[in-house]
């Protein structure tokens, strides 16, 4: 019978991802100014020097969250839309609103850590990816003849940057029903501005 051996070190991607679980779970409880490179060592099960293998300092890992956060939202957008059929734009659109409004608000601990810890990038909500997605989705639109937006990038960080602050209305932290209606609200003034251009 073949003797177990020492368990194999994880692939780096996987012990990074543990080290981004166990960041998030330290920074969530204790803050982030006061969590520590030990404690999140720990918390994914490696030493303090192998920590420094993957991150040079807890807002590399902070930014690393902001990242992962941003990319899993957008899977998640990417995902809803392409369940609708891809020549209704409209439906579409909406369904990119509702969807990005729904993922920010199920995860607001998440977001609110992921750009809180670190300062997000000056640019941040003028260009990163969801506005990028956002833009293509008006310019396909605007090739099947949906709608008509002079300026799709222009109009995307318009409708972003309204997503965004709408979702931080304090009521949404408890009640349900503005969640909802907040979501159809954002739906329809997505549509509207597109269609107001044609």
């Amino acid at each position: 019978m073949k003797q177990a051996g020492r368990p194999r070190t994880k692939p780096a991607p996987e012990r990074r991802e543990d080290l981004m679980i166990a960041a998030e779970r330290v920074f969530l409880a204790k803050g982030f100014e006061n969590a520590t490179i030990e404690e999140i060592a720990k918390g994914a099960g490696i030493s303090k020097g192998a920590f420094y293998l993957h991150f040079t300092t807890k807002i590399e890992v902070a930014e690393a969250l902001r990242d992962r956060f941003v990319q899993r939202l957008l899977n998640e957008i990417t995902k809803a839309v392409e369940m609708e059929p891809e020549p209704d734009f409209r439906a579409r659109l909406q369904t990119w609103a509702r969807a990005c409004a729904h993922g920010y608000l199920v995860a607001a601990a998440a977001h609110k850590l992921a750009f809180s810890a670190a300062p997000p990038p000056k640019d941040g909500l003028t260009n990163n990816i969801l506005i990028d997605d956002l833009r293509n989705l008006l310019s396909a639109g605007q090739s099947a003849g949906c709608w008509r937006v002079e300026e799709p990038a222009l109009t995307a960080i318009f409708l972003f940057n309204a997503l965004h602050g709408a979702i931080g209305m304090s009521a949404l932290e408890t009640d349900s029903f503005a969640r909802v209606a907040l979501l159809r609200a954002l739906a329809a003034h997505f549509l509207r501005t597109v269609e107001a251009k044609a």
